[in-house]
């Protein structure tokens, strides 16, 4: 019982802090969250609380604040994440269901989640290596002019114009298109280029056939490694309050580091699962006062990018989390029905 009403004190310190950015007294809490005892005893769990690191007192006379060890206690003890409103999911759907292509997912995602959470949102362009061939399409223009067609599970969609030295016959055409789509339809990038390397040329057709291999494989090695993000809501990091010179600088620099950013949201996570990284938990002690919230996205099981939030360690973690999580599960059925 001593251990829960602990535990109940320090969410609620959690939840005070988070809502005012003030120090939280035990009077206060008392009134607030009716935890059923004495301001004496709460002073008491406060004290106990203080001496295992949870909370701590920022000065004389003041009240107290939660450390990166209270926070997260605090987020491993919660049991459920807070579900998003239907006002929310409306606006989610509303917002994503009108993207055209896959950056305009990814840049309306980012807009998304930084209007959601009121934090700096980061959203990583698939990583393509992780992406499987949907499908390759060979569209005849004229006799001696195809166009090749590469989709990716991811969503991306590669086009490639290639002028042939020989006129081709439609029934090549989809000849070859039938060798190609069983040779990498459903296979990873580097399968594919394995396979189309040792394809079987067909009879009297290798030139042809070469020629639409070398783009296939060109056009699936530039895809192999991009690692691009896009980043929306920098002015939400006004938020940070007193904190600003200290916090705000080191991240609105690393803002223009792609790098930094990638290791920042760490690696795509399956399954739906949301990761927590709080202050010094991250890769980067000059981020020590910020929190970072990030789960993986992809079609079916398969995450084939990151997506997330950066703010500052005092952050609604239940709403923060359930909006990460909310966007990438969106966003990983859009690429799943592309």
């Amino acid at each position: 019982m001593q251990d829960e009403r602990r535990l109940a004190v320090l969410r609620a310190i959690v939840e005070d802090y988070v809502s005012t950015q003030e120090p939280v007294g035990s009077k206060a809490l008392v009134e607030r969250h009716g935890l059923g005892v004495s301001p004496a005893t709460v002073r008491n769990d406060m004290a106990a609380l203080e001496e295992e690191g949870l909370i701590t007192q920022p000065h004389t006379s003041a009240g107290r604040i939660p450390t990166d060890k209270g926070y997260r206690l605090f987020v491993d003890r919660l049991t459920t994440i807070k579900p998003m409103s239907n006002a929310e999911k409306r606006a989610i759907a509303t917002i994503l269901d009108g993207a055209v292509d896959l950056d305009d997912v990814v840049q309306r995602s980012v807009r998304l989640l930084a209007q959601l959470t009121h934090q700096v949102a980061i959203v990583q362009y698939p990583t393509l290596s992780r992406s499987t061939v949907r499908h390759v399409e060979l569209v005849s223009l004229t006799p001696v002019r195809l166009m090749v067609i590469l989709i990716l599970s991811s969503g991306r969609v590669e086009q490639r114009l290639l002028d042939l030295d020989v006129p081709v016959e439609d029934d090549d055409v989809a000849g070859l298109r039938g060798r190609l789509a069983a040779a990498v339809n459903g296979r990873t990038i580097a399968e594919a280029i394995t396979e189309l390397s040792s394809l079987e040329v067909a009879p009297g057709h290798d030139g042809v056939q070469a020629a639409v291999v070398d783009v296939l494989v060109e056009a699936m090695s530039d895809q192999r490694g991009s690692e691009r993000v896009a980043v929306g809501g920098a002015a939400n990091l006004a938020r940070f309050g007193d904190s600003f010179e200290l916090s705000v600088r080191p991240l609105l620099e690393a803002l223009e580091e792609h790098v930094v950013l990638l290791k920042l949201l760490g690696e795509a996570q399956t399954g739906g699962m949301v990761t927590v990284r709080i202050g010094h938990e991250g890769p980067y002690q000059q981020f020590a006062s910020t929190s970072v919230v990030s789960t993986g996205y992809g079609p079916g099981d398969e995450a084939v990018g990151n997506l997330g939030v950066v703010g500052p360690t005092r952050m609604d973690y239940p709403g923060t989390m359930a909006a990460v999580r909310a966007v990438a599960r969106y966003v990983s059925r859009i690429l799943d029905e592309a």
